[in-house]
């Protein structure tokens, strides 16, 4: 069957109810049925300044309420460094192992590229802190609509830069979720770019690596993720600053692996909207020659279950593939 265009027909669906499986943990059925919808709802105009740092504010409110457990979960003491544009947060795990000293990870964060700085950028870092028990370097680049792409992976060189000078390049790992993800992704490629020693390993969840958000999840998944409704052009377009979305270090998913890129592991859920992304990735990555492992959770949305056990267990993989990978010495 062929559409209007003269091209494969659409699959209609008839409508249905999507109920919360019970091969979650009760844990995690609890985290879909309250989590609300961070994005899907009317954005301001791009160049509406002042919107969008409304919007970043009422949105880091939340990323900070939610993510008040970790506090308690993962005590941290928080040294703050000044990079030539951005903040970097140093966050030294109460149970940091004295095995690890010589090892570091810089943590890129989510938040849709305009969203997740400042305190939301340390608490989020909290959990993979105190389960790596290593310390970690959370990044508050700067972000749209004033700064658009390339501002954000230029902060992220200047935090790499900034580690090589007191670390070994194999002893790091870079982990990003969401737009961080993307950063994650693309700031390895800036350094083969550049000729710049690359990171010992990269772990990346859910990263939105394909802004043209061709990706089937995007539609499949679209109303059935508790974190994301769907697609999100403004957001896109906000951190695209009008370059073409095509460009591997805006959309990595069109990158060539074949040149070199460090072992990663890619963590997503099977109601992640940006399943796709983070699949498609996956799959350049393997045909460049990359040691890259796919692990998908059950019933997962953008972000982990907060608090239940496959969070836990999501942790625990990204750790261990990260410490398998990166030097000690």
């Amino acid at each position: 069957m062929t559409n209007q265009d003269g091209g494969p027909a659409d699959l209609c669906v008839p409508a249905k109810t999507i109920p919360i499986p019970k091969s979650i943990s009760p844990e995690a059925q609890a985290f879909l049925a309250a989590v609300p919808r961070f994005s899907g709802g009317p954005t301001p105009a791009l160049d509406d300044v002042e919107g969008w740092r409304a919007l970043a504010e009422m949105s880091d409110a939340m990323v900070v309420a939610a993510a008040q457990m970790n506090k308690a979960s993962w005590p941290a003491d928080t040294v703050t460094h000044h990079l030539p544009n951005a903040k970097l947060y140093e966050i030294i795990p109460t149970n940091a192992d004295p095995d690890n000293d010589s090892r570091a990870i810089l943590y890129l964060h989510g938040g849709g590229f305009f969203m997740g700085g400042g305190e939301a950028a340390i608490v989020a870092a909290l959990s993979l802190a105190g389960v790596s028990r290593c310390r970690t370097f959370s990044l508050d680049y700067r972000m749209g609509p004033l700064n658009p792409f390339p501002a954000a992976l230029e902060d992220s060189l200047d935090a790499w830069r900034w580690l090589c000078e007191r670390y070994k390049p194999a002893n790091l790992a870079i982990f990003g979720g969401s737009a961080g993800g993307n950063l994650a992704a693309a700031l390895p490629l800036k350094l083969r770019e550049m000729g710049l020693p690359m990171p010992g390993v990269c772990a990346l969840h859910s990263p939105a690596c394909d802004l043209t958000e061709a990706g089937d999840s995007h539609e499949t998944n679209a109303g059935i993720d508790c974190v994301l409704a769907g697609r999100s052009p403004d957001l896109m377009a906000l951190y695209a600053g009008g370059h073409d979305y095509r460009d591997p270090l805006i959309s990595p998913v069109f990158a060539d692996y074949s040149q070199g890129f460090p072992p990663t592991i890619l963590t997503t859920g099977t109601r992640d909207v940006l399943l796709s992304s983070t699949v498609l990735l996956h799959r350049a990555m393997r045909r460049g020659g990359v040691k890259a492992e796919l692990h998908v959770w059950e019933a997962m949305s953008h972000v982990p279950f907060l608090g239940a056990p496959e969070e836990g267990e999501l942790f625990g993989e990204l750790v261990s593939f990260m410490f398998e990978h990166m030097g000690s010495d």
